[in-house]
């Protein structure tokens, strides 16, 4: 077992990543101080294959667990799934002690934790994601909520989690592309600076191998734990994270939820934000672009989008939550590790929008 330490002072919790799946978690679990009476929230898809796991290793350690099963994929992340859980939370009698615990990726992680947030204002979280997304970012940082017509994660709160239990056994159901499209937030932590992460994107071949995995996410999420540990609330340098997302939650959103994966997004819109700060002159590493071009097409992810309206996703883009007075802050990298900020109007988004081709 790897550990890492989310360091909030009283509010602090690990995240543990194991090679195996759940053993172990019932003994963190009690140590932690959770109640022995849980309500799991999973999806249509994860809960079949991994639900009954999950509740005999808790159930080892005398804890009693209710599933909750809710649909699969970025389409049901909205207001209606979200009080529909609600609805099974408080119908189960929960008190303020009743952990909810998201078993799936980060769609559940989001809903589940949103849920967990608004019930009795607020009870204990614990996140046990299955894919490499939710492990290596959703997972950490205590962002919760659910998607609204107008763009991606408008309606939500801030709620950390107790503890994170990462088991690298539960990716092994996933298909090629849904393990691949995670690697899009990883690529995002070598540009941020995760060392680690750079020397295998530089060097590694098979990066579906377990191995691979347990690697990629211990080094991503400890970047993002000393980002979120510094900057909760995202009132100052945890706007780093939304590294590539302007553009990536803009296409998700003129595409229709489910046409790409959300890591695909991602990369996408990281090679898109590089080589609109290259046009202009930003990068101190001009080599910079052909090196993030390189790392997207070695872990298997697309470097053109499907065809779309540049209009659809300038609106999308213009609705972003970071959005302010007519303008959006948007940051991007000019060498690794090195990340500055553009305050763009909207007027000027569509530059950003250029980067896609």
């Amino acid at each position: 077992m790897s550990t890492l330490t989310i360091d909030l002072g009283e509010r602090s919790y690990p995240m543990h990543v194991v090679e195996g799946g759940f053993d172990g978690l019932a003994e963190v679990w009690l140590a932690r101080g959770l109640s022995r009476r849980c309500i799991i929230i999973s999806d249509d898809n994860v809960a079949p294959r991994w639900a009954d796991d999950l509740k005999r290793e808790l159930g080892s350690g005398d804890i009693e667990a209710t599933l909750v099963v809710m649909p699969h994929g970025e389409a049901s992340k909205t207001v209606e799934t979200w009080q529909g859980v609600l609805h099974e939370l408080l119908s189960f009698g929960i008190d303020r002690q009743t952990p909810v615990v998201a078993l799936g990726g980060g769609v559940v992680g989001d809903v589940a934790g949103f849920a967990a947030a608004t019930a009795l204002r607020g009870v204990p979280f614990v996140q046990v994601p299955t894919t490499v997304l939710a492990m290596v970012d959703s997972s950490v940082g205590g962002k919760t909520g659910v998607n609204a017509p107008y763009g991606k994660n408008l309606i939500g709160a801030f709620h950390q989690p107790s503890l994170v239990w990462a088991g690298i056994e539960t990716l092994s159901t996933l298909d090629d592309r849904e393990r691949r499209a995670g690697l899009g937030e990883v690529v995002k932590a070598a540009l941020l600076g995760a060392s680690d992460v750079v020397r295998m994107l530089d060097g590694t071949e098979d990066w579906l191998a377990p191995s691979v995995l347990k690697r990629a996410v211990l080094a991503s999420a400890a970047l993002k734990a000393d980002i979120v540990a510094e900057d909760e609330r995202e009132a100052g340098r945890r706007v780093v994270l939304n590294l590539g997302h302007t553009i990536a939650h803009g296409l998700e959103v003129a595409l229709g939820y489910g046409i790409l994966r959300h890591g695909e997004a991602v990369g996408l819109g990281l090679l898109a934000e590089t080589r609109w700060a290259h046009r202009e002159g930003l990068l101190r590493d001009d080599a910079l672009v052909e090196r993030l071009f390189r790392w997207l097409r070695g872990v298997g992810l697309p470097v053109t989008p499907p065809r779309f309206d540049p209009r659809d996703v300038l609106s999308a883009m213009k609705l972003d939550k970071k959005a302010s007075h007519g303008r959006v802050k948007v940051p991007y990298v000019r060498a690794i590790g090195d990340v500055g900020f553009a305050d763009l109007s909207t007027t000027k988004l569509e530059g950003l929008i250029e980067g896609l081709s």
